[in-house]
Order: C-alpha cells, then structure tokens, then sequence
C-alpha cells in the first residue's frame, strides 16, 4: 500500500535507499558480482551507473544488463541521458516527472549528482496520474502569480487578498507603458500606422517570454542554476529569438506594405519586432533564473515581473526604432 503523503512533502523523505550502483568501469560479470553480493533491494527497475566520482554517470535497464555478453563494458551498455530527481524537491515535482514522462523510476540526487535513493512508479496511486489535467491549470495560473489550490482553499476576501497584487503589478506595467508612449507622441504623429500595430508587437513580445519562461521553469525543476547552464541555455534561446524575430518582422512588414504601402514604418516595425522577441526571450530565461538563485518561488513571482518587464522594454525599443528612422 503506497505511503500517505501531502505534495508538499520533500521527495527525500519518501525516496527508497536500497540503490545498487554499478561502476561504469565494470564489465557486466563484475556488475553480477556486485549485485549477488550487495543485492537488489525492494524491486528491480533500473540499474543506476555512476562514475569515479561517485556522480550518476547513467542508467542501465535490467533487460540491457541481462541480455548483454560478459565482457561487455556497463559504461558501453548505460544510457548517459538520465532524468533524474534533486533531493530537494517535493512530491509535487516528483509527480509532474511521472506524469510528464512516463518513466518506472527515477533516481534522486544531491547537489554533487550522488544518488541517495530512488522513487519508482509504485509510490503513487492512481489518483495521483489524475492530476494531469489539473497539474496543466495549476501551471497556467501559476504563471499569472498564484496557485490555485490557494483559490480552492480561501474565501473572497482571502482570493483578492491573492490575485490582487498581480492585478495591481499588470495595471502599474500598464500606466508606465501609457506615460513612455506618451514621451513618443511627436513620432507618433508622424506615422498613425505606427498605432494600429502597437497591441500586435506587445502580444508578441508577451507570447515569447511565457514561452520562454516557461521552458526555464521546466528546466530549474530539475537543473540548479550554474553560469554554464545559463550560458548554454541563452544562446540557445537567444538564436530561437531571432529565428522567430525574423519570421514575425518579414511578415509584418510584408502586412504593412500591401495595406499601407510605406517603407519607413514598415522597416521600422521590423526592427522593433525582432529586437523586442530577443529581448522578451532573454528576459524570459533570465528572470526566473534570478529568482531560483534567489531561492523564491519562480513559478509564482517571475510571471506578472516577467511580463511587466517585457511590454516596458517593448514599447521603448519599438518607439525609440520609430523615431530613429522617421526622424
């Protein structure tokens, strides 16, 4: 009968301890020797590699192992890409990795990639793989700055008392983005198309950044943010930015051309477009990335910030482009 626990619980406390490590340096004859002499523990699932180090190197599942020839090495056999759970995180993560893919079990590691146990599938119950549809608006609304279950739980008042705040952050992005428009409105004048597509470039600098904010999440679910990590992942995001600029800024301009018919506004917007996707993209990555650094809640905090933060600098670039080519 699966254990009794609350979401919020550490894996850790749950995570089984009977884990056979294999060295990758074995071949499987030794790994056999290994096993009879340290055992199987519970169940068998997976074989979890490591390597001189201690550190999770792969995994091997048993069929590969029992399938293999002797003098096969288990650093030739492993899979080297394993998805794995960090010791800190809670129950509730640990089910969106059931959920998400489907694997038997999962090792759990500390922050030096040691393996401290192991959760398989057997944990939960089937309520929990219910939770699929509800985990996905759990998520939507998380990204605007809440959980839902705090809604469920509350009364009125205590639902304003949430939601409010993040209210209040999006109408002060909106009042500062009026007064910035206001500083460009001799530009404006110069072009009223300019006008017609502002909703336009700030919906797709707004589409980008939750797009990118939320593969970030994703990722700090299961990744501590490094420096390299940060880097790899920015590049990255920073080469879809512009692959998605490009797309969006040739079809705006190609939009404006054929109605309108002028070219100065028409590049300009381009310009605008693909600068303000690259900037949403950065921001989206980099912002949750500060705020797991900063040991607060990512999910929670970095949504309405992230996108207060986008329309601001959208506005200014898409603007402060206008004004350098009309003059």
């Amino acid at each position: 009968m699966p254990p009794t626990f609350n979401f919020d619980d550490p894996i850790s406390q749950y995570a089984r301890t009977d884990v056979t490590t294999l060295n990758q340096d074995m071949t499987v004859q030794e790994a056999f020797a290994v096993i009879r002499r340290k055992g199987v523990g519970e169940k068998i699932i997976y074989f979890y590699v490591v390597n001189a180090e201690n550190q999770l190197a792969g995994v091997l599942p048993t069929r590969r192992l029992l399938t293999a020839e002797p003098e096969a090495k288990i650093a030739d056999l492993m899979v080297t890409r394993v998805v794995s759970i960090p010791a800190n995180a809670t129950m509730l993560d640990a089910c969106e990795q059931f959920v998400l893919y489907r694997y038997l079990a999962y090792p759990v590691l500390d922050a030096q990639r040691h393996v401290v146990g192991v959760v398989d599938v057997g944990l939960f119950t089937e309520q929990v793989f219910n939770l699929n549809e509800v985990q996905r608006v759990d998520d939507l609304f998380e990204t605007l700055g809440f959980r839902i279950s705090q809604l469920r739980r509350g009364d009125i008042l205590g639902a304003w008392r949430l939601r409010f705040p993040w209210v209040l952050a999006t109408v002060a992005s909106g009042t500062l983005c009026a007064l910035l428009v206001s500083c460009y409105e001799v530009t404006l004048g110069k072009s009223l198309v300019l006008a017609f597509f502002l909703t336009l470039v700030l919906g797709l600098g707004e589409s980008v950044a939750v797009q990118s904010m939320t593969v970030t999440i994703h990722a700090l679910r299961h990744q501590a943010p490094t420096w390299s990590w940060y880097w790899y992942e920015l590049r990255r995001e920073l080469a879809t930015a512009v692959l998605l600029g490009l797309g969006s800024a040739l079809t705006v301009i190609a939009v404006v051309l054929a109605w309108k018919g002028v070219w100065l506004p028409a590049l300009s917007m381009g310009l605008s477009i693909l600068s303000a996707l690259v900037a949403a993209c950065f921001f989206g990555l980099s912002i949750p990335a500060l705020f797991h650094t900063l040991r607060l809640d990512p999910k929670i905090a970095s949504g309405p910030i992230t996108l207060a933060v986008t329309d601001l600098t959208t506005v200014f670039l898409y603007f402060a482009t206008a004004r350098l080519l009309l003059g």
